[in-house]
């Protein structure tokens, strides 16, 4: 365990040892993963998006019984059961709540009046300030370079824009993987940094070793519109050239089986997901043939990050996992950014490193 600390406003406002958070990912971030992250200091976000509200609750459970160092769980805005998840976490009195998108400002009430941290993940400045105007705690910064559904602007420009434009604390992520990218995040005027890619392969995550290896072999991403109808990062693999070449009636049928399957998976009910489209069309401004291919992600996800079908699925990866590999435990990751954060700093201001 690393004694050596950098306090940040991260570190002060969620009570963690290291300005280092873990990405809340879909069906990757579950409680061994983040356990394993908060045990060993960071920050610790459970992806609960593919969750049932009992899954979540049990998932909670489970984190507790592994640690009792801080963690947090990521919400979706729009999830037509939002309220009733929101309900869950101020029953379990989880300590931070993560958001992707903004949630409504008395959702933000709600949890803050219960003692919940709110952090909303933002790709644009304006996003950043409404969240703060709102009553948010942080925003978490996701550039260009980010995995997943991803924005088109690098966070080398995001971010300093972000930090010059609201006073709450920044988490700067896409493209973090080492204590070097944390220094440079801080010098931005960040208060840490959250990683996807580089917590998804450590030997605490869940997903099959086939899939890491498969991840620890590439060097490339690709952004495509084809997997759910909006940008999002991923290796590139044959599945996803299939998916590409895709067209019409073909794309939107197999879109339909994905949206019944994770019907099924989450246990959503019919209402519930075109409760949920509806929102997806007014938030984004997407047409129903995107909202409907937008049940492709969790399903195609699954097929790889739990199935372990790289053949069937699609594998979201920021472009930091061409700088990735090995899979060192959180514990090992987590002393060794703050061990090069200490080492970068100590260079750069021409002093002994600290111990």
């Amino acid at each position: 365990m690393s004694t050596a600390r950098l306090p940040t406003e991260l570190t002060r406002l969620v009570g963690c040892r290291h300005p280092v958070v873990q990405s809340g990912m879909g069906w990757v971030a579950g409680p061994r993963l983040v356990a394993a992250t908060a045990e060993a200091g960071g920050l610790g976000i459970l992806g609960s998006a593919t969750m049932t509200l009992d899954g979540l609750t049990s998932a909670i459970a489970e984190v507790r019984d592994r640690t009792a160092a801080p963690f947090g769980v990521n919400l979706r805005a729009d999830a037509g059961d939002a309220r009733e998840r929101v309900g869950v976490l101020i029953r379990e009195r989880v300590p931070v709540a993560s958001f992707a998108l903004a949630p409504d400002p008395d959702l933000i009430d709600r949890l803050k009046d219960a003692g919940v941290i709110v952090v909303c993940s933002v790709g644009a400045v304006r996003h950043a300030e409404k969240a703060a105007a709102w009553g948010a705690d942080a925003v978490l910064v996701q550039g260009g370079e980010g995995g997943g559904h991803t924005g088109p602007i690098a966070g080398t420009v995001l971010l300093p824009q972000v930090v010059d434009a609201v006073d709450i604390p920044v988490i700067a992520a896409g493209g973090y993987v080492d204590g070097r990218g944390l220094v440079a995040a801080l010098a931005y005027g960040a208060a840490g940094v959250a990683m996807g890619t580089r917590f998804l392969l450590t030997s605490d995550s869940t997903v099959p070793d086939g899939v890491k290896r498969r991840y620890l072999a590439a060097t490339q991403t690709v952004v495509t519109r084809q997997v759910d109808g909006v940008p999002h990062r991923v290796l590139r693999t044959d599945r996803v050239d299939a998916l590409e070449r895709a067209r019409g009636a073909g794309r939107l049928l197999r879109a339909a089986r994905s949206a019944a399957a994770f019907r099924r998976l989450s246990g959503a009910t019919w209402p519930t997901l075109i409760r949920d489209g509806a929102a997806l069309r007014r938030r984004g401004g997407l047409s129903w043939a995107q909202v409907l291919m937008a049940a492709n992600t969790p399903v195609l996800l699954r097929a790889a990050m739990v199935e372990g079908r790289t053949d069937l699925g699609v594998m979201s990866a920021g472009q930091a996992v061409a700088a990735i590999d090995d899979l060192p435990s959180c514990a090992e990751l987590i002393d060794r950014v703050m061990a090069e954060a200490h080492e970068t700093l100590a260079r750069l201001s021409g002093l002994p490193p600290e111990s």
